[in-house]
């Protein structure tokens, strides 16, 4: 019996033979055996526990980073409210005083102020003769003086703190054009 001519659209959807080679017997493999009903639940009963594990641990994890950033948030803002003091205080012990035990005392309660800041982190920023820079210092006036560089602060009005990175109030000072 001839061959019959296989259509154009069908032989491309046969692989290639080569030469010299036959074609492999095929083997089947076995099907899985299909999961009963009871070992299907426990797997996605299994899963959704392992996503609310991870879920849990998410939000432990986020809420601890939320309480330390309240934490520093709360210290700042402590701090913040008592700068005017520690200004007042050095605003007394720069004032004239007769009073010798007065003005002695001042200056205890300032000098007990500033050891208490410093203790908890809180610095003063450097200002005069340092170069001006906007995220420590606010310039509030600029002075003609030829003999200072550019951009130097030449005064402080008032003086700017820091708790670690942040900066809790920025110093108010002048600036040489």
């Amino acid at each position: 019996m001839p061959k019959k001519p296989i259509p154009e659209e069908r032989e491309a959807e046969l692989p290639p033979e080569t030469p010299g080679t036959e074609a492999a017997p095929q083997t089947e493999e076995p099907a899985p055996p299909e999961a009963s009903p009871a070992e299907t639940e426990l797997a996605a009963l299994k899963d959704q526990h392992l996503r609310l594990m991870a879920e849990y641990d998410n939000y432990r994890k986020r809420s601890q980073k939320e309480r330390e950033a309240l934490y520093g948030d709360v210290r700042a803002e402590t701090v913040k409210a008592l700068l005017p003091v520690m200004d007042n205080l050095e605003r007394a012990v720069a004032a004239p005083c007769t009073d010798a035990a007065y003005r002695q005392g001042v200056e205890m309660t300032l000098k007990q102020c500033a050891e208490l800041l410093a203790s908890i982190g809180v610095a003063r920023i450097e200002a005069e003769g340092q170069a001006f820079d906007p995220n420590l210092h606010e310039a509030v006036s600029h002075l003609e003086d030829e003999g200072v560089a550019e951009n130097t602060v030449v005064q402080v009005f008032q003086p700017g703190y820091r708790m670690g990175d942040r900066v809790l109030r920025h110093a108010m000072v002048a600036v040489a054009n």
